[in-house]
């Protein structure tokens, strides 16, 4: 007889599928090592090349920088010349979209899984975060499950982002509520080139 964590019976199936999941989660934590020790390598090519590998789809003329961090890369997709600041955090589990043209500032985390904090069994949930074109969002935010950042969206410094933000809207504090509007209706510029070795 095989039992869970809890002490609940399992069938020869579920234990079966529980064990696969298991080697799965291994797998990929082996995967997220060599990721997380390969984004420390000083060239932008080399470190966008190991994730692509892995699964992301990273456009044209994108930029990881320094420390960034993939939680599964295969559900992460970034568009063109977009630019990924340092030690930034960008979950997979769910699929996450990043537009072109994206500036995301330094230590930001994007998230689209959490626990559900009312369920006996605190299982995560997943929701899909979607990132529009020429979205910039500030040094240390945190985009949460579900999420949709309209296009030309800002999100200021630190700001916690629980709810859809509506394109050309300003957003800050925690909770994320809206506190501009973006004067630039119409944005075709293209962000800077990355230092050498950030």
């Amino acid at each position: 007889m095989f039992r869970d964590k809890t002490g609940k019976k399992l069938s020869l199936s579920q234990a079966v599928s529980k064990i696969t999941l298991r080697l799965f989660s291994y797998l990929l934590d082996l995967e997220l090592l060599f990721l997380s020790l390969i984004t420390y390598f000083p060239s932008h090519q080399i470190r966008k090349l190991f994730f692509v590998i892995s699964g992301a789809s990273i456009g044209p003329r994108s930029t990881l920088h320094i420390g960034c961090r993939f939680f599964y890369p295969k559900g992460i997709k970034i568009g063109a010349g977009t630019i990924v600041g340092n030690r930034c955090f960008l979950d997979g589990r769910a699929s996450l979209e990043i537009g072109n043209h994206v500036d995301i500032a330094s230590e930001v985390m994007i998230y689209n899984s959490q626990h559900d904090i009312n369920s006996d069994d605190f299982h995560a949930v997943l929701a899909p975060v979607k990132i529009r074109d020429y979205v910039f969002i500030g040094p240390r935010s945190i985009i949460l499950p579900g999420v949709t950042v309209g296009r030309g969206a800002i999100v200021a410094a630190g700001a916690v982002v629980a709810k859809d933000v509506a394109e050309f809207t300003i957003v800050g504090g925690i909770p994320a509520r809206t506190i501009g509007e973006r004067k630039l209706k119409n944005p075709s510029y293209r962000l800077g080139s990355p230092r050498l070795f950030q």
